[in-house]
């Protein structure tokens, strides 16, 4: 396979930009909130993964692994979202 600068520049936009929304994050989750448990942090780690893999399947023209991006996003989800449920359970709301 064949990379061309407009792909690997592309590449490079997402990998930063992604880096860059952890920072966003971390400082609005810098509020008064209880630590995330381990089902939170996995998930919100999977769902970025999955972002980054999918928007570079897009980019080198990668059915396979923008699927593999997509599905790996919305399992990361899934489980930050349960995470987000027993963090809430546990509060008592």
């Amino acid at each position: 396979m064949k990379f061309t600068n407009m792909k690997l520049t592309g590449l490079g936009a997402v990998i930063i930009l992604t880096v860059c929304s952890f920072g966003v994050y971390a400082a609005e989750s810098q509020e008064a909130t209880p630590p995330m448990n381990k089902d939170q942090v996995e998930g919100r780690v999977d769902e970025a993964e999955g972002k980054v893999k999918e928007a570079t399947g897009v980019i080198l023209d990668d059915k396979k692994m923008q699927v593999e991006g997509n599905i790996q996003k919305n399992i990361g989800k899934a489980q930050g979202n349960f995470g987000d449920i027993k963090q809430d359970i546990k509060k008592g709301n």
